[in-house]
């Protein structure tokens, strides 16, 4: 192998790694969506540290007695939409993309008449953290904005899921992902405007995961209504 190609393979390997074990930057994202108009609230996994939450992805899953405690007291309210934003395998991407993404998010969310009820930063967070979260504050869908897995191309790519009557035990089948978001892949307005195509296709038909398609250029949008909580079957 030549030295050159050696020392790059070398350096972003480096970098994935340092991703992996980089500090998630929770006051910074506080202060982000309270400057942004949003109250978030903070909670953990039952992770203990960083070498544990690599090591129990199961832990990574759920929430710690005071989280689940705090969040219970934060029902009510507008229970359409839980924004959560988690560490996940790269605090780095977060650290860096989350917040334009939320920015990018809000107004074309409130201009499809989307209402946030809730805003989580949670650290320690695996995808599924979002399903208890959710849960627990009784919304019809959760968006995780979490670090994806770094891979020697980027080791700061953000990756948003989206699930539709979010509750513990789901599986992935019922996620939609947009991912790969990052300073050289998907840009922060394209994936805002992805993210929030699903999010309101999913509460107008009542559904997430692959029965609802990326169709984001194709189609007209629906009405929200309240009452949209499951999707009809011939339309999957």
């Amino acid at each position: 192998m030549p030295t050159q190609a050696l020392l790059e393979f070398m350096l972003d390997h480096a970098r994935a790694r340092d991703a992996v074990h980089s500090p998630f930057d929770v006051p910074a994202m506080m202060r982000g969506f309270s400057d942004i108009g949003l109250a978030a609230s903070e909670v953990a996994s039952r992770v203990h540290d960083r070498t544990e939450y690599l090591r129990r992805p199961d832990l990574g899953r759920m929430l710690d007695p005071a989280s689940q405690h705090l969040l219970a007291g934060r029902g009510g309210g507008s229970r359409q939409l839980a924004i959560v934003v988690g560490d996940g395998l790269s605090p780095a991407a977060v650290n860096a993309h989350a917040l334009a993404v939320v920015r990018s998010l809000i107004p074309r969310l409130a201009a499809d008449g989307v209402d946030i009820g809730h805003a989580v930063v949670a650290s320690g967070a695996r995808v599924a953290l979002g399903d208890e979260i959710g849960a627990i504050l009784g919304v019809r869908m959760t968006v995780m904005l979490i670090g994806e897995r770094p891979g020697l191309s980027a080791s700061d790519s953000l990756g948003a899921y989206l699930t539709f009557a979010p509750e513990v035990g789901l599986t992935d089948e019922k996620r939609n992902c947009v991912s790969n978001i990052h300073g050289s892949g998907l840009g922060y307005d394209e994936a805002a405007f992805r993210i929030a195509w699903l999010i309101r296709e999913g509460l107008a038909r009542g559904l997430s995961g692959v029965a609802l398609k990326d169709e984001s250029g194709a189609q007209a949008p629906r009405a929200i209504t309240a009452n949209s909580t499951r999707h009809d079957e011939s339309e999957t």
